[in-house]
Order: structure tokens, then C-alpha cells, then sequence
């Protein structure tokens, strides 16, 4: 078994090895910025996490995240949450011009979904049914919802 601190360190496997990645309740919880071990510069964890994977996913390989999202009270509650996501974080890795590119960014992600959710309905990356579809709708235009799902494709 392979193990990291992924807030510090690299994912200890080669590129392009994975079909998928998840993170359920996880990237909340690596901060956005730290000092260097020297203190004279920082380090940007969110970011290197993004770009470790992408690199280790394989063309057009999914990840898939589910995380509290701000304004929701879950998301602040944890004293262990360092990362606060919006419902607009994933631009920052998704699209033709990703804005983490200007903070080191080096993969492009394909949003398939980027959306408010129910977390029971989402543990496995399967298709909501109707009824779920239209349940996830009314609490989301009613923001009772406090999870959001992100579900990229690697561009490579």
C-alpha cells in the first residue's frame, strides 16, 4: 500500500495510470496556500492536488468529488476545513482557459457536472433517476442543498 500526505507531497504513482479518481469529503480539507519549508516563498496544495490528478489520470479518465460547499453551514462547521469551495471553484480547473492556470494549473479538466446534490444519492458515479433528478432540483431552487458534485474528464 502507498501512502501520502497529499497536502505536501506527490500521489506516488505514475502518470496516466488511473481510469479514475475520487475524493469524497477530502478536498476541503487541503489548504490553498502554505509557506515553503525555507518560509521564504509559499506553496499553492489545492493546486498541486489538482495538477497530481490530472497527471496521474489517463486520457479522458474521470474525477469525481463531492465536497461542503459554501454557503452552506456544513462547509464551515469542521474546524478541519481549510478549503471553502464554491459552486464556481471548478472554473479554475475546467474549460478552454482554466483560471488556476495563472496559480501553476497545468491540466484541463472537461466539467461533465458541476452541481449542488444530495451526498446519498451520489456515492457511486451512476445516472440519478428521474424522481431523484427532480428531488435534487427542488432543494437546489430552494438552497437546501450543501454538497456539490464535481464530475471532470481529463483533457489530454
Amino acid at each position: 500500500m502507498k501512502c501520502a500526505n497529499l497536502a505536501v507531497e506527490t500521489i506516488p504513482f505514475d502518470d496516466n495510470q488511473f481510469d479514475s479518481v475520487s475524493a469524497f469529503d477530502f478536498l476541503e480539507h487541503i489548504p490553498r496556500i502554505l509557506s515553503s519549508a525555507d518560509g521564504k516563498s509559499t506553496i499553492n496544495p489545492f493546486i498541486n492536488l489538482m495538477n497530481e490528478i490530472w497527471r496521474v489520470l489517463k486520457p479522458g479518465g474521470r474525477f469525481y468529488a463531492l465536497t461542503p460547499c459554501y454557503p452552506a453551514k456544513v462547509a464551515f462547521q469542521d474546524p478541519t476545513h481549510v478549503n471553502i469551495l464554491t459552486d464556481t471553484t471548478h472554473h479554475y480547473f475546467t474549460g478552454a482557459q482554466p483560471l488556476g492556470k495563472m496559480y501553476g494549473f497545468a491540466g484541463s479538466f472537461r466539467a461533465i457536472k458541476a452541481e449542488w446534490t444530495i451526498p446519498e444519492l451520489v456515492q457511486t458515479a451512476t445516472e440519478l433517476s428521474w424522481r431523484q433528478e427532480m428531488s435534487r432540483k427542488r432543494r437546489a431552487k430552494r438552497g437546501a442543498l450543501s454538497y456539490f458534485l464535481w464530475d471532470f474528464e481529463a483533457q489530454k
